[in-house]
């Protein structure tokens, strides 16, 4: 598997040469390497050095010690930061994160036996355009497979976040996970429930970027992840799992939003019914997007989706009316993400909703009333038809809108001051 230099940016290569002059070796490795030779865009340039990090601060005019404790600083070049750290041996993990003690080493073989998996253990030196692979991750890239570095059970175990980036790994890279280093992962995960809410977090988001995040999920759940980290998620029966992973797939929001489809289902797993899963699942969802510190606004964006998305696929869209109330009851400027969770469950389900979706759009659209604040009159002029002002005021205007969702023409102050006499002998009559 020929590397492609050229596709290295200048900056790296002057690094790397610079750190050479100064009498030391530097590689870029891990991640980097592995999509350059996958031909993926790359995010993030690692580079690791012979140099110890006094001696990478003497070689360079300007660094920041950014994590000195592990050997890592970064080089400032030309206004751009670069992340080099020495080659080092990991000790023991007694946190199952990170290492209680880092030793520098000398081997760049010796640096690549503590990474996670064989496709991430990687090394190209851009002076002499050499790659070291001690662990086989060129024929593992060729053959599309995830294998852990060393014995699977002694990796996994030294950071349990590991078999949560092997999953997420599955999907984005679409690789298969090969048979030992996955079944490894079933007997580290009391190391893996050491791992904090918020990297767990980063590593689904980092999966719903996946053209199929699906595959995370299923390693997920055949491994005993799911149970350990959203429990009503693993506990759904096999259809609504797949029915949820499908609608996973099929969605085109971005970013936390996708999660939605993954959890709109949930409720299920606690006892809802088909008709009535979609408030139980927005409950739990937000409940369990607080647990692993989402923002406010993700959480109440996909709750709301969850909330809504059943009403909306049960519109029909040939009634007008109804498709006000429900633009009505979502918010004019917050029912896009119900509507994409819609089309999500829609073609998950074997549904179109394309009709319907096209009707909420337009009536979103368009200049109809559909909030209290639309209404020809406010609660001063109901005040002054009902000669004085208490709770009724705000029960006569829900009614006056109720009516003019279902008959836009009738927002105009004469009708609406002519139907409040109306309205109030009706609220009186019920109390």
């Amino acid at each position: 598997m020929e590397f492609p230099h050229e596709e290295v940016p200048p900056g790296v290569i002057a690094v790397c040469a610079q750190l050479r002059e100064a009498g030391h070796r530097a590689w870029i490795v891990g991640g980097c390497v592995r999509d350059l030779l996958l031909g993926r865009a790359v995010g993030d340039w690692d580079v690791a050095t012979s140099a110890r990090p006094d001696e990478v601060t003497r070689a360079f005019r300007k660094v920041i010690p950014t994590g000195i404790d592990h050997g890592t600083v970064t080089v400032l070049h030309r206004g751009e930061g670069y992340e080099v750290t020495t080659l080092r041996g990991d000790g023991t993990y007694s946190d199952g994160r990170r290492p209680d003690e880092v030793t520098f080493v000398d081997d760049i073989a010796d640096d690549l036996a503590r990474r996670d998996f064989t496709v991430n253990a990687i090394a190209y030196e851009p002076t002499s355009r050499a790659l070291v692979d001690p662990h086989g991750g060129l024929a593992d890239l060729d053959a599309r497979l995830l294998r852990a570095v060393g014995v699977p059970a002694q990796r996994f175990g030294e950071d349990g976040l590991r078999i949560l980036r092997g999953a997420r790994f599955v999907a984005t890279l679409d690789f298969e996970l090969e048979a030992e280093t996955e079944a490894a992962f079933a007997g580290v995960l009391d190391v893996f429930a050491k791992v904090s809410p918020e990297r767990v977090r980063e590593e689904w988001l980092k999966a719903m970027k996946a053209d199929r995040p699906s595959r995370a999920f299923e390693v997920m759940a055949r491994t005993g992840i799911l149970a350990r980290t959203c429990a009503p998620l693993g506990e759904l029966a096999p259809d609504l799992f797949r029915l949820s992973l499908e609608a996973l797939d099929a969605s085109e929001a971005t970013g936390a939003e996708r999660l939605a489809a993954l959890l709109h289902r949930i409720g299920r797993a606690r006892g809802a019914g088909e008709g009535a899963y979609a408030q139980t699942s927005a409950d739990l969802a937000e409940g369990w997007l607080r647990e692993y510190r989402f923002s406010n606004a993700e959480r109440r964006t996909i709750g709301h989706a969850i909330r809504h998305h059943r009403e909306l696929l049960d519109l029909d869209p040939a009634d007008a009316g109804a498709t006000r109330r429900f633009v009505a009851s979502v918010g004019r400027d917050e029912w896009e993400p119900v509507a994409r969770l819609a089309a999500a469950v829609g073609r998950a389900e074997g549904t179109d909703p394309g009709e319907t979706l096209a009707a909420v759009q337009t009536v979103a659209a368009s200049p109809a009333p559909l909030a209290i604040g639309d209404l020809a009159i406010g609660g001063r002029e109901v005040i002054g038809a009902l000669g004085g002002g208490g709770r009724m005021v705000g029960q006569v205007l829900e009614a006056l809108l109720a009516r003019v969702l279902a008959e836009p023409a009738a927002n105009e102050a004469e009708l609406l001051l002519a139907a409040i006499p109306e309205i109030r002998a009706d609220l009186e009559a019920r109390q």
